[in-house]
């Protein structure tokens, strides 16, 4: 279990408040935060004292959340959930790999595949035959018994982070991209990516034996071995986690305010205070509300990879840790 970066930031930040905190020692991944008064509240990775457990639990859930989301109104990528072959023999269920198939070719290809209640783009998959289909829901049955076929949708994604009835940091999500210069291999490009990671202390790991990687490239008439002509940029990834390699552009002081007032009601919606709200706009979140579609609602949303893309960064994720500090110190 690797270190969380929100751990050794909190602890610098609660003497600002007069708080003391406590880490666990083994993994320094889970804290306890002692409170003036003497009141105790607990994190574990980005998992604060802050949002309800069911809440929570439902956030955790693709689809529970999209059904409730869906009802209330607001616009959610189209979807439905499958069953491995496991489980749909364990319940009794026919929601296995083959009607989730027919359902993918109704919706029209290429579509998304993910696993319903992993994080962090593990799994996603953008695939476009039966083929890429079926390994992508075998890939993901060896990790979660339930997966998620969803329609494509178009436009720019972006994740807004809301405490209570702040927005605290917007960002753009792009997903992994290297450029060429002539020279190198993409295979290489993508070292020296690993490399730059490394360099300024951000951990994450580029598999570049990821099928998907493979997969990507193949629909651009690429292969690993191709160089890249000078300048000359691609993506290697459909999703945009920036847990996969993807990079990030904060918006957070040209969010229109309508998309404020949307995330702000949402996360109250969802019954929870401390949220990231996934979203994908065709068009410009600096402009009113047009056409968007909510991907997803995570009640510890990571930013690690975020905070180590840039100093600007790191000075926002500090801030905005320190008002979660603040917002446990003052929960009754």
């Amino acid at each position: 279990m690797k270190n969380a970066f929100a751990t050794p930031l909190l602890k610098r930040l609660a003497p600002r408040i007069g708080v003391k905190i406590n880490i666990e020692p083994a993994y320094r991944y889970a804290g306890q935060i002692i409170l003036k008064n003497g009141a105790k509240r607990y994190f574990r990775g980005t998992n604060f004292d802050l949002n309800q457990l069911g809440a929570s639990e439902i956030a955790k859930d693709k689809t529970y959340a999209a059904y409730f989301m869906r009802m209330m109104g607001y616009r959610v990528v189209q979807g439905q959930a499958f069953f491995s072959k496991a489980w749909c023999a364990t319940i009794g269920s026919r929601r296995n790999r083959d009607a989730a198939y027919r359902y993918a070719k109704n919706l029209g290809f290429p579509v998304i595949v993910k696993p319903n209640s992993l994080s962090q783009g593990a799994g996603v998959c953008l695939v476009y035959n039966r083929k890429e289909f079926m390994y992508a829901v075998r890939e993901i049955e060896k990790k979660d018994r339930v997966f998620r076929i969803e329609r494509v949708a178009p436009g720019r994604d972006y994740r807004i982070v809301v405490l209570g009835r702040e927005i605290i940091s917007v960002y753009e999500r792009l997903p992994l991209m290297i450029i060429g210069n002539g020279k190198s291999t993409i295979s290489q490009l993508l070292k020296n990516k690993q490399k730059m990671f490394a360099s300024i202390d951000r951990d994450t790991v580029i598999k570049r034996d990821d099928f998907r990687i493979g997969w990507h490239l193949k629909h651009q008439g690429l292969r690993s071995s191709t160089i890249l002509q000078k300048g000359k940029l691609i993506t290697l990834l459909d999703n945009r986690n920036l847990s996969s390699g993807g990079d990030a552009v904060d918006v957070t002081g040209t969010l229109h305010p309508t998309f404020k007032n949307l995330a702000l009601r949402l996360v109250r919606d969802m019954g929870l205070r401390y949220c990231g709200v996934d979203i994908i706009v065709e068009g410009d979140i600096t402009k009113p509300l047009n056409q968007y579609r909510i991907l997803e609602v995570n009640a510890a949303p990571g930013i690690d990879n975020y905070a180590k893309s840039g100093l600007q960064q790191k000075r926002i994720v500090g801030g905005m840790y320190l008002k979660v500090l603040k917002a446990m110190a003052n929960m009754k």
